[in-house]
């Protein structure tokens, strides 16, 4: 089974985040990322968002740390480690500007990009950003599209709905022939987008009953993934079989790579933690 970690302190989640995550910064951040490099992890995430209105922060938290500037620096902290933005929201971004950014990012670390894109749904931060609201779904589709056109190229050419371009270079550009896109969302328009355009179905907030049943009647392409999260953190060195678990019920509901939060009382902690959930990933 591989596991991928949801990054410590880069988000402040209520319920889900530590006390020390709070007073945390890069440091703690990168001695996380060097431990979860080098104990064969396959990804680390950071999620999107520009600005949270005070009454939803009470309840998706106010806290995210940009993927881009997060993920330039811990790429030189760490070597094999891929890096997932978990998600980035299409309708705030042009696709040759995340093309241009992101690909600069996988030159610097190697190749190790991986693309998480959503449709995005808070409307007041469409709105600050001066985003369509309206008819972000079909943008979207159209964006991915671009993306898949036009990451790797040096001279990308694009003629869709919403976005047309081409006699334009880009360089740097991605150095993966193809950069893995996966596309996050909670209906079944997600996972055809995600089929049609991407390589991985990132979910969130569906129980596994339903996770199973709609990856169980939807036609796989070889090499997709389905990157489902571990639920609840997870206390490996305290309740390995807890953890155990809830890891053999993930991977039963049609995970392909499974994306954990770990509870922890400090940095240090949290770095033994990875090393029991190592170990119990190496026999689960």
């Amino acid at each position: 089974m591989r596991l991928g970690i949801n990054s410590p302190v880069v988000t402040a989640v209520p319920g889900v985040h530590s006390a020390w995550e709070r007073t945390a910064g890069i440091e703690e951040l990168g001695a996380v990322a060097e431990a979860a490099d080098r104990l064969g992890f396959d990804h680390l995430t950071c999620s999107e968002h520009v600005a949270v209105p005070v009454d939803v922060a009470g309840q998706r938290g106010g806290t995210y740390w940009d993927p881009l500037a997060t993920f330039g620096y811990l790429a030189a902290r760490t070597s094999r480690i891929r890096f997932a933005t978990q998600v980035l929201v299409l309708g705030y971004h042009h696709p040759l500007a995340l093309a241009k950014r992101y690909g600069t990012l996988d030159r610097v670390s190697g190749g190790r990009l991986v693309l998480g894109l959503g449709v995005g749904s808070l409307e007041e931060e469409f709105r600050l950003l001066g985003a369509a609201f309206e008819g972000r779904g079909g943008i979207a589709d159209d964006a991915i599209a671009a993306l898949r056109a036009s990451l790797s190229r040096r001279e990308p050419a694009y003629h869709g709905e919403h976005f047309r371009y081409e006699g334009f270079v880009v360089e740097p550009h991605a150095v993966q022939p193809r950069v893995p896109l996966w596309i996050g969302g909670r209906t079944q328009r997600s996972l055809r987008r995600a089929i049609a355009h991407g390589d991985g179905w990132v979910p969130f907030g569906l129980p596994l009953d339903r996770l199973r049943e709609m990856v169980g009647a939807a036609p796989l392409p070889e090499g997709f993934e389905v990157v489902l999260s571990a639920g609840r953190p997870l206390d490996p060195s305290g309740d390995a079989e807890g953890a155990s678990t809830a890891l053999r019920r993930v991977s039963a509901a049609g995970a392909t790579l499974v994306s954990v939060s770990l509870t922890a009382q400090s940095p240090n902690h949290y770095v033994e933690q990875l090393e029991a959930l190592a170990e119990i990933e190496a026999v689960t």
